[in-house]
């Protein structure tokens, strides 16, 4: 992994009902090499769970139709892909929201408006060695 694309050889999804949160993740993200799949929301992301197979999943907490909460719950407790970690994505992030995300099997929540670096540093936390073996 080189210093300028730390994200090489990554393959995320990122799931959230708002376009401008998307666009701004998928920039972020793509700037560092990853490879980003858009969703706008659970059901949808977690069809592009299955077709695309990701390294890591960001998820809006609030989303019509299926929560971030059940989108978690629903990865983190299906045998093929529990072990992708989860990102939240949520403006609040007060006790009670991080208290239901470990209950749904979350990995870490990031505050929006988030930055590139804090996506970048959570992927990365999240990856170690995938991007080398997966390359």
């Amino acid at each position: 992994m080189s210093d300028d694309m730390p994200l090489s050889g990554i393959k995320a999804v990122l799931i959230d009902d708002s376009n401008t949160i998307r666009r701004s993740g998928e920039i972020f993200l793509t700037q560092a090499g990853c490879q980003v799949v858009l969703a706008e929301d659970g059901f949808d992301g977690l069809s592009r769970i299955v077709e695309h197979r990701p390294d890591v999943v960001f998820i809006d907490i609030i989303m019509p139709r299926l929560d971030g909460y059940q989108t978690c719950a629903l990865i983190k407790n299906s045998r093929e892909f529990s072990s992708i970690p989860v990102i939240m994505l949520t403006s609040k992030g007060n006790l009670f929201d991080r208290a239901q995300g470990k209950m749904v099997g979350s990995n870490l929540f990031l505050i929006k408006p988030f930055t590139k670096k804090s996506m970048i540093d959570a992927v990365i936390l999240h990856t170690r060695g995938r991007a080398e073996v997966g390359a």
